[in-house]
Protein backbone atom coordinates (compact mmCIF):
# COMPACT_ATOMS: atom_id res chain seq x y z
CA UNK A 1 0.00 0.00 0.00
CA UNK A 2 2.81 2.41 0.87
CA UNK A 3 3.99 2.78 -2.75
CA UNK A 4 0.63 4.26 -3.79
CA UNK A 5 0.22 6.57 -0.78
CA UNK A 6 1.36 10.20 -0.98
CA UNK A 7 4.92 10.77 0.24
CA UNK A 8 4.89 12.73 2.42
CA UNK A 9 1.28 12.48 3.56
CA UNK A 10 0.21 16.10 4.08
CA UNK A 11 -2.41 17.04 6.69
CA UNK A 12 -4.25 20.34 6.25
CA UNK A 13 -5.14 21.97 9.56
CA UNK A 14 -5.92 25.31 11.13
CA UNK A 15 -3.00 26.78 13.03
CA UNK A 16 -4.59 27.29 16.45
CA UNK A 17 -3.05 25.36 19.32
CA UNK A 18 -6.10 23.10 19.61
CA UNK A 19 -6.27 22.44 15.86
CA UNK A 20 -2.56 21.61 15.82
CA UNK A 21 -3.03 19.21 18.74
CA UNK A 22 -5.79 17.48 16.78
CA UNK A 23 -3.69 17.27 13.61
CA UNK A 24 -0.66 15.97 15.53
CA UNK A 25 -2.90 13.37 17.17
CA UNK A 26 -4.04 12.16 13.75
CA UNK A 27 -0.44 12.25 12.51
CA UNK A 28 0.61 9.99 15.40
CA UNK A 29 -2.19 7.56 14.59
CA UNK A 30 -1.11 7.48 10.95
CA UNK A 31 2.56 6.92 11.82
CA UNK A 32 1.55 4.02 14.04
CA UNK A 33 -0.66 2.50 11.32
CA UNK A 34 1.87 3.03 8.50
CA UNK A 35 5.39 3.63 9.92
CA UNK A 36 6.86 3.74 6.42
CA UNK A 37 4.85 6.85 5.48
CA UNK A 38 6.20 10.31 6.30
CA UNK A 39 3.58 12.73 7.63
CA UNK A 40 3.71 16.54 7.71
CA UNK A 41 1.29 19.36 8.54
CA UNK A 42 0.10 22.13 6.24
CA UNK A 43 -1.11 25.17 8.18
CA UNK A 44 -4.21 26.93 6.83
CA UNK A 45 -5.74 30.20 8.06
CA UNK A 46 -9.53 30.30 7.76
CA UNK A 47 -11.96 33.20 7.56
CA UNK A 48 -13.04 32.51 11.14
CA UNK A 49 -9.42 32.68 12.27
CA UNK A 50 -8.72 35.98 10.50
CA UNK A 51 -11.81 37.75 11.88
CA UNK A 52 -11.85 37.38 15.66
CA UNK A 53 -14.45 40.08 16.32
CA UNK A 54 -17.30 39.74 13.82
CA UNK A 55 -20.23 37.39 14.31
CA UNK A 56 -19.77 34.06 12.54
CA UNK A 57 -23.04 34.47 10.66
CA UNK A 58 -21.77 37.75 9.15
CA UNK A 59 -19.20 35.94 7.01
CA UNK A 60 -20.87 32.70 6.11
CA UNK A 61 -21.52 30.82 9.34
CA UNK A 62 -21.56 27.29 7.95
CA UNK A 63 -18.09 26.03 7.12
CA UNK A 64 -16.35 29.18 8.31
CA UNK A 65 -13.66 27.08 10.03
CA UNK A 66 -13.49 24.32 7.40
CA UNK A 67 -13.79 25.72 3.87
CA UNK A 68 -10.18 26.82 3.40
CA UNK A 69 -8.88 23.60 4.97
CA UNK A 70 -10.99 21.58 2.54
CA UNK A 71 -9.82 23.74 -0.37
CA UNK A 72 -6.19 22.91 0.44
CA UNK A 73 -7.01 19.23 -0.12
CA UNK A 74 -9.07 19.81 -3.26
CA UNK A 75 -6.32 22.01 -4.73
CA UNK A 76 -3.65 19.38 -4.07
CA UNK A 77 -1.78 21.36 -1.40
CA UNK A 78 -2.60 18.64 1.13
CA UNK A 79 -3.90 15.06 1.11
CA UNK A 80 -6.22 14.97 4.12
CA UNK A 81 -8.04 17.54 6.24
CA UNK A 82 -8.54 17.29 10.00
CA UNK A 83 -11.50 19.12 11.54
CA UNK A 84 -13.34 19.41 14.80
CA UNK A 85 -16.31 17.42 13.57
CA UNK A 86 -18.82 19.79 15.15
CA UNK A 87 -17.57 22.52 12.75
CA UNK A 88 -17.98 20.37 9.63
CA UNK A 89 -21.20 20.94 7.64
CA UNK A 90 -23.28 17.80 7.11
CA UNK A 91 -23.21 18.24 3.33
CA UNK A 92 -19.81 17.11 2.11
CA UNK A 93 -17.76 19.39 -0.11
CA UNK A 94 -17.85 18.09 -3.69
CA UNK A 95 -14.91 15.78 -4.27
CA UNK A 96 -14.27 15.04 -0.58
CA UNK A 97 -15.44 12.24 1.71
CA UNK A 98 -15.52 11.86 5.49
CA UNK A 99 -13.13 8.92 5.53
CA UNK A 100 -12.56 8.34 9.25
CA UNK A 101 -13.53 9.44 12.74
CA UNK A 102 -11.08 8.37 15.50
CA UNK A 103 -12.23 7.47 19.00
CA UNK A 104 -14.14 10.32 20.59
CA UNK A 105 -13.16 12.49 23.55
CA UNK A 106 -15.65 13.63 26.22
CA UNK A 107 -18.79 15.12 24.65
CA UNK A 108 -19.93 17.33 27.54
CA UNK A 109 -19.87 21.10 27.97
CA UNK A 110 -17.92 22.77 30.77
CA UNK A 111 -18.65 25.72 32.99
CA UNK A 112 -15.42 27.57 33.72
CA UNK A 113 -15.10 30.16 36.48
CA UNK A 114 -12.13 32.43 37.25
CA UNK A 115 -9.54 30.66 39.44
CA UNK A 116 -10.36 32.96 42.37
CA UNK A 117 -14.10 32.37 42.11
CA UNK A 118 -14.64 28.65 42.59
CA UNK A 119 -18.09 27.73 43.97
CA UNK A 120 -18.39 26.57 47.55
CA UNK A 121 -21.16 24.98 49.56
CA UNK A 122 -22.70 28.39 50.28
CA UNK A 123 -22.27 29.85 46.77
CA UNK A 124 -24.41 29.13 43.71
CA UNK A 125 -22.69 28.41 40.44
CA UNK A 126 -24.43 31.27 38.60
CA UNK A 127 -25.57 34.34 40.57
CA UNK A 128 -28.61 36.19 39.24
CA UNK A 129 -27.90 37.98 35.93
CA UNK A 130 -24.37 36.56 35.74
CA UNK A 131 -22.42 37.41 32.56
CA UNK A 132 -21.80 34.16 30.70
CA UNK A 133 -19.41 34.06 27.75
CA UNK A 134 -20.36 31.84 24.80
CA UNK A 135 -20.67 32.23 21.06
CA UNK A 136 -22.93 29.18 20.76
CA UNK A 137 -26.68 29.64 20.14
CA UNK A 138 -27.10 26.00 21.21
CA UNK A 139 -25.57 26.56 24.65
CA UNK A 140 -27.31 29.89 25.11
CA UNK A 141 -30.78 28.58 24.22
CA UNK A 142 -30.52 25.48 26.42
CA UNK A 143 -29.20 27.49 29.35
CA UNK A 144 -31.82 30.19 28.96
CA UNK A 145 -34.48 27.47 29.21
CA UNK A 146 -33.47 26.84 32.83
CA UNK A 147 -31.97 30.26 33.72
CA UNK A 148 -33.67 33.06 31.74
CA UNK A 149 -32.05 35.68 33.97
CA UNK A 150 -28.51 35.05 32.72
CA UNK A 151 -26.80 37.58 30.47
CA UNK A 152 -24.98 35.93 27.57
CA UNK A 153 -22.09 37.75 25.92
CA UNK A 154 -20.39 36.68 22.70
CA UNK A 155 -16.80 35.53 23.03
CA UNK A 156 -14.42 34.78 20.15
CA UNK A 157 -10.84 33.57 19.92
CA UNK A 158 -9.02 30.39 20.84
CA UNK A 159 -9.45 28.73 24.23
CA UNK A 160 -6.45 30.48 25.78
CA UNK A 161 -7.76 33.88 24.64
CA UNK A 162 -11.18 33.17 26.09
CA UNK A 163 -9.74 32.08 29.41
CA UNK A 164 -7.64 35.24 29.57
CA UNK A 165 -10.73 37.38 29.00
CA UNK A 166 -12.52 35.48 31.77
CA UNK A 167 -9.63 35.91 34.19
CA UNK A 168 -9.46 39.63 33.33
CA UNK A 169 -13.05 40.08 34.49
CA UNK A 170 -14.83 40.45 31.13
CA UNK A 171 -17.15 37.55 32.03
CA UNK A 172 -18.35 35.87 35.20
CA UNK A 173 -18.06 32.45 33.58
CA UNK A 174 -17.45 30.71 30.27
CA UNK A 175 -19.09 27.77 28.54
CA UNK A 176 -16.56 25.62 26.66
CA UNK A 177 -16.29 22.08 25.32
CA UNK A 178 -14.74 19.69 27.80
CA UNK A 179 -12.87 17.98 24.95
CA UNK A 180 -10.90 21.08 23.99
CA UNK A 181 -9.88 21.80 27.57
CA UNK A 182 -8.74 18.21 28.09
CA UNK A 183 -6.76 18.12 24.84
CA UNK A 184 -4.87 21.27 25.80
CA UNK A 185 -4.08 20.04 29.31
CA UNK A 186 -6.51 22.53 30.87
CA UNK A 187 -8.89 20.10 32.55
CA UNK A 188 -8.15 21.73 35.92
CA UNK A 189 -10.03 24.82 34.70
CA UNK A 190 -13.30 22.86 34.53
CA UNK A 191 -15.60 23.95 37.35
CA UNK A 192 -18.69 21.97 36.43
CA UNK A 193 -19.59 19.57 33.61
CA UNK A 194 -23.02 19.93 32.01
CA UNK A 195 -24.51 16.68 30.74
CA UNK A 196 -27.81 15.69 29.09
CA UNK A 197 -30.61 16.34 29.77
CA UNK A 198 -29.33 19.56 31.36
CA UNK A 199 -27.23 20.38 28.28
CA UNK A 200 -27.06 18.41 25.06
CA UNK A 201 -23.76 18.73 23.16
CA UNK A 202 -23.29 19.90 19.59
CA UNK A 203 -23.56 17.32 16.84
CA UNK A 204 -20.13 15.71 16.56
CA UNK A 205 -18.77 17.37 19.70
CA UNK A 206 -15.60 15.73 21.00
CA UNK A 207 -14.96 13.94 17.69
CA UNK A 208 -12.46 14.60 14.90
CA UNK A 209 -13.42 14.34 11.25
CA UNK A 210 -10.81 13.30 8.68
CA UNK A 211 -11.56 14.06 5.03
CA UNK A 212 -9.74 13.03 1.87
CA UNK A 213 -10.44 13.11 -1.86
CA UNK A 214 -13.07 10.63 -3.02
CA UNK A 215 -10.76 9.00 -5.54
CA UNK A 216 -7.86 8.32 -3.16
CA UNK A 217 -8.80 4.67 -2.59
CA UNK A 218 -5.58 3.53 -0.88
CA UNK A 219 -5.53 6.54 1.38
CA UNK A 220 -9.13 5.86 2.39
CA UNK A 221 -8.13 2.30 3.35
CA UNK A 222 -5.35 3.66 5.55
CA UNK A 223 -7.64 6.19 7.19
CA UNK A 224 -10.17 3.47 7.98
CA UNK A 225 -7.46 1.79 10.08
CA UNK A 226 -7.25 4.79 12.44
CA UNK A 227 -11.00 5.31 12.67
CA UNK A 228 -13.25 4.00 15.42
CA UNK A 229 -16.34 2.23 13.99
CA UNK A 230 -18.55 2.88 17.04
CA UNK A 231 -17.72 6.59 17.07
CA UNK A 232 -18.26 6.80 13.31
CA UNK A 233 -21.69 5.16 13.61
CA UNK A 234 -22.70 7.49 16.45
CA UNK A 235 -21.67 10.71 14.74
CA UNK A 236 -23.29 9.63 11.47
CA UNK A 237 -26.57 9.33 13.41
CA UNK A 238 -26.12 12.83 14.85
CA UNK A 239 -25.19 14.32 11.48
CA UNK A 240 -28.14 12.61 9.76
CA UNK A 241 -30.41 14.19 12.37
CA UNK A 242 -28.96 17.66 11.71
CA UNK A 243 -29.23 17.24 7.94
CA UNK A 244 -32.85 16.06 8.14
CA UNK A 245 -33.72 19.05 10.32
CA UNK A 246 -32.17 21.36 7.73
CA UNK A 247 -30.20 22.99 10.54
CA UNK A 248 -26.60 24.18 10.49
CA UNK A 249 -23.92 23.55 13.07
CA UNK A 250 -24.73 26.93 14.68
CA UNK A 251 -28.45 26.20 15.17
CA UNK A 252 -29.93 25.70 18.68
CA UNK A 253 -29.82 21.92 18.24
CA UNK A 254 -28.12 19.47 20.56
CA UNK A 255 -27.71 15.72 20.16
CA UNK A 256 -25.81 12.75 21.51
CA UNK A 257 -25.65 9.22 20.12
CA UNK A 258 -23.98 6.35 21.96
CA UNK A 259 -24.07 2.60 22.30
CA UNK A 260 -25.80 1.18 25.35
CA UNK A 261 -25.57 -2.61 25.72
CA UNK A 262 -24.82 -2.88 22.02
CA UNK A 263 -27.80 -0.77 20.96
CA UNK A 264 -27.32 2.63 19.31
CA UNK A 265 -29.29 5.34 21.10
CA UNK A 266 -29.84 8.92 19.96
CA UNK A 267 -31.23 11.78 22.06
CA UNK A 268 -31.76 15.27 20.68
CA UNK A 269 -33.13 18.68 21.61
CA UNK A 270 -34.25 21.71 19.59
CA UNK A 271 -34.82 25.03 21.33
CA UNK A 272 -36.13 28.41 20.33
CA UNK A 273 -33.31 30.98 20.30
CA UNK A 274 -34.57 32.50 23.56
CA UNK A 275 -34.86 29.09 25.23
CA UNK A 276 -38.53 29.45 26.07
CA UNK A 277 -39.54 26.51 23.89
CA UNK A 278 -37.76 23.17 24.05
CA UNK A 279 -38.47 19.99 22.12
CA UNK A 280 -36.86 16.61 22.87
CA UNK A 281 -36.89 13.25 21.14
CA UNK A 282 -35.00 9.98 21.37
CA UNK A 283 -34.94 6.53 19.77
CA UNK A 284 -32.94 3.30 19.70
CA UNK A 285 -31.83 1.12 16.81
CA UNK A 286 -30.50 -2.39 17.54
CA UNK A 287 -29.32 -2.60 13.91
CA UNK A 288 -27.10 0.46 14.49
CA UNK A 289 -28.20 2.13 11.26
CA UNK A 290 -26.99 5.63 12.08
CA UNK A 291 -28.59 7.39 9.12
CA UNK A 292 -32.00 5.81 9.66
CA UNK A 293 -31.89 6.51 13.39
CA UNK A 294 -30.91 10.15 12.91
CA UNK A 295 -33.65 10.70 10.37
CA UNK A 296 -36.23 9.01 12.61
CA UNK A 297 -35.43 11.25 15.60
CA UNK A 298 -35.39 14.31 13.34
CA UNK A 299 -38.83 13.39 11.97
CA UNK A 300 -40.14 13.15 15.53
CA UNK A 301 -38.82 16.64 16.28
CA UNK A 302 -40.21 18.03 13.03
CA UNK A 303 -43.64 16.63 13.90
CA UNK A 304 -43.39 18.49 17.21
CA UNK A 305 -42.67 21.77 15.38
CA UNK A 306 -38.87 21.92 15.24
CA UNK A 307 -38.80 23.60 11.82
CA UNK A 308 -40.49 26.67 13.24
CA UNK A 309 -37.95 26.98 16.08
CA UNK A 310 -34.99 26.50 13.76
CA UNK A 311 -36.32 29.17 11.39
CA UNK A 312 -36.56 31.78 14.14
CA UNK A 313 -34.18 34.72 13.86
CA UNK A 314 -31.08 34.15 16.03
CA UNK A 315 -30.67 36.48 19.00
Amino acid sequence: MSSTLPQPLRIATRASRLALWQAEHVAALLRAAAPQVAVELVHVTTTGDRDQTGELKSFGGLGVFTREVQKAVLDGQADIAVHSLKDLPTESAQGLVLAAVPAREDTDDAVVLPPSDKPSADRVLFPMRARVGTGSPRRRAQFWHIRPDLKFLDVRGNIETRLKKLDNGEYDSLLLAVAGLKRLGLAERITYMMRPPEMFPAVGQGALGIECREGDADLRLLLEKIGDPSTYCAVIAERALLARLGAGCHAPVGAIARFQDGVLELQAVVCSPNGRERLVAEARDPAANGIALGQSVADDLLQQGAARLIAMEPL
